[in-house]
């Protein structure tokens, strides 16, 4: 199985998760075979050069999928707008739709470029559109589902005992990807802690909501 691997800070624990679960070597090998930022792997995926991975949210329309994603409850700290002029990030299609669902205007970041600049800056000088969408919807804001094209009942099973709170973080890492990020690791942690992994009903809701406000206004 083909595994596309977003490595961003905010998909740490699941990574962990499989290091930890996945005993053969080869399988792990084959995990992290492809490894590029959102928009990238969703172009991949729907080429089907790759078998599975965690597609923006906007591209998860019509494609089979499991009850896993990446979701922000309220703030997500790593998906901002800086007021201004509307400038995407190249690297995500759903923060960039997001954007305009909410009628905000202004350049998007996303990533762990984004969560450094959370706390490089005043908290006034941007907006986190998780919880902008939140505050105008409530409901959470569900970035990426885990989606497949093949070995779907494989991918379940290694899948079915990832708990976010059963997962450590070993402190080597975290270390690494401090250093990477410019991100200190008492940071990484305590934004982890608030994303979220399961689909349940809101989520759902949710997910179903967006889709349905950038099929209205014709955004892909």
């Amino acid at each position: 199985m083909i595994f596309a691997k977003i490595d961003f800070i905010n998909l740490l624990p699941l990574h962990v998760y499989f290091k930890k679960s996945i005993k053969s070597n080869q399988i792990k090998s084959i995990i992290n075979y492809k490894q590029s930022y959102p928009a990238k792997i969703n172009q991949q995926f729907k080429k089907r050069k790759v078998e599975s991975a965690f597609i923006s949210s906007i591209a998860s329309r019509n494609e089979k999928s499991l009850p896993l994603g990446i979701v922000a409850k309220k703030e997500v700290r790593s998906v901002l707008l800086v007021p201004g002029d509307y400038a995407k990030d190249y690297q995500s299609q759903t923060s960039n739709n997001l954007a305009k669902v909410l009628n905000l205007s202004g350049q998007v970041i996303i990533g762990d470029k984004a969560l450094k600049y959370y706390h490089e800056h005043d908290q006034k000088s941007f907006i986190d559109l998780a919880k902008a969408w939140q505050d105008t919807y409530h409901l959470p804001f569900v970035f990426a589902v885990l989606c497949y094209n093949n070995h779907g009942k494989f991918l379940t099973k290694i899948t079915k005992n990832f708990k976010k709170h059963s997962i450590k973080i070993p402190q080597y890492i975290l270390e690494q990807y401090a250093q990477r990020s410019g991100v200190s690791k008492s940071n990484i942690l305590e934004y982890l802690k608030g994303i979220d992994y399961e689909l349940g009903i809101k989520e759902k809701r949710a997910l179903k909501l967006f889709l349905k406000l950038t099929k209205e206004r014709g955004l892909k």
